[in-house]
């Protein structure tokens, strides 16, 4: 997705290949999508369109783990199963709402000279790709989006190319190319862990995500949340929100923790020392800078004034109706412990009995 009117994006259309014969050599070389996709439940999909309004056709699940996704991935699965990599990509890595948007701007910043003046033109959504973004953008949700923007040509044109594949678009890149996504590992290229480049993979506890993801769900359209915070918690805790099941999610990248490329850190440390994880992954990404550059760094990214940055915050998308205006915004409170608000009795005891089952086996802990 791009939303930057002056971006490569912009006037991009997938061009017609001349070469039949590479084309099919290419398609040939491809490696078969290792997982079988069915539809959900036809009565549980019914009820999942009737609750999340961005999906029209139905929503399916991939594999025996089960992850949940729209309709739109089936198509989309194969392609970014084979997206070819290079070796100096960077990604960051997380379940939705995990401190995603944070980490990508300051991975940014760390790899492009602390270039501040950019980032604060181009939104961040041109510099750092969503793999997936496109399989989540239902053909009538987009006819939508295009007839509430007819009266201005150029907020047409730029909801034109929404769903224009990621992979496709990273693939023509001369650039170095930033990626973000939200897949599991075991749904990515099976060669990411040798393919010499960087990934960054953050974790956050399961309360906060979820309350943070509540939100997002309701804000923006393309998953068009139409419930309350109960009835959320009670999909998101089964498994049937996209991108779930949330604990293989986690243990996925944390079983890939030892890897040479791979960071995995927590959201909850970089909250609580913000200075000491970017040096971290500064290191990580073999970059060094002065003293005096690192403070000015950790003062951008201090949530008081990254809250304030229009560059992050998705603002062309509010613009164009993609996100609703009066729902919480897309950078919101970024603290620790915010689920307080939200979790009553019941359902903090249903929450800490789930984190307990899905904890045995595993030495995967939560900060304090």
């Amino acid at each position: 997705m791009s939303l930057s009117v002056e971006s490569e994006w912009t006037n991009y259309t997938i061009p017609e290949l001349k070469d039949k014969s590479n084309n099919q050599q290419y398609q040939d070389n491809m490696l078969p999508f290792p997982y079988e996709i069915r539809n959900v439940d036809a009565n549980l999909n019914m009820q999942l369109m009737k609750d999340f309004s961005g999906e029209r056709t139905g929503f399916v699940e991939v594999g025996p783990k089960k992850w949940v996704f729209p309709s739109g991935y089936t198509k989309a699965a194969q392609s970014i199963y084979n997206f070819k990599l290079r070796s100096d990509d960077v990604f960051v890595a997380t379940f939705p709402r995990s401190g995603t948007t944070w980490t990508q701007e300051m991975v940014w910043l760390l790899c492009n000279n602390l270039d501040f003046q950019t980032a604060a033109k181009v939104p961040l959504e041109d510099r750092f790709k969503f793999l997936e973004f496109s399989c989540f953008i239902h053909k009538k949700v987009k006819e939508e989006f295009l007839k509430e923007n007819m009266a201005n040509p150029e907020y047409y044109k730029i909801v034109q190319s929404i769903d224009n594949p990621s992979w496709e678009t990273l693939t023509k890149s001369q650039e170095r190319r930033f990626i973000k996504t939200h897949l599991p590992f075991s749904l990515l290229p099976p060669s990411l862990p040798q393919a010499g480049c960087k990934i960054i993979y953050v974790a956050r506890n399961p309360k906060d995500v979820a309350v943070s993801f509540y939100h997002w769900n309701r804000s923006i359209r393309t998953q068009g949340f139409l419930g309350d915070f109960r009835k959320y918690w009670s999909y998101f805790h089964r498994n049937l929100q996209p991108w779930t099941p949330y604990w293989e999610h986690l243990k996925e990248g944390w079983n890939m923790r030892h890897e040479e490329n791979i960071l995995f850190i927590f959201y909850e440390n970089m909250n609580k020392n913000l200075r000491q994880s970017i040096e971290k992954i500064a290191a990580f990404l073999g970059r060094s800078y002065s003293v005096e550059e690192l403070d000015q760094l950790e003062s951008y990214l201090q949530f008081d004034n990254f809250k304030n940055n229009k560059s992050v915050n998705c603002d062309l998308m509010k613009k164009l109706g993609i996100i609703l205006k009066d729902e919480e915004p897309f950078v919101r409170k970024g603290k620790n412990g915010g689920w307080k608000d939200y979790f009553d009795n019941d359902i903090d005891a249903e929450a800490n009995e789930w984190i307990e089952k899905n904890l045995i086996g595993t030495d995967l802990r939560f900060p304090a």
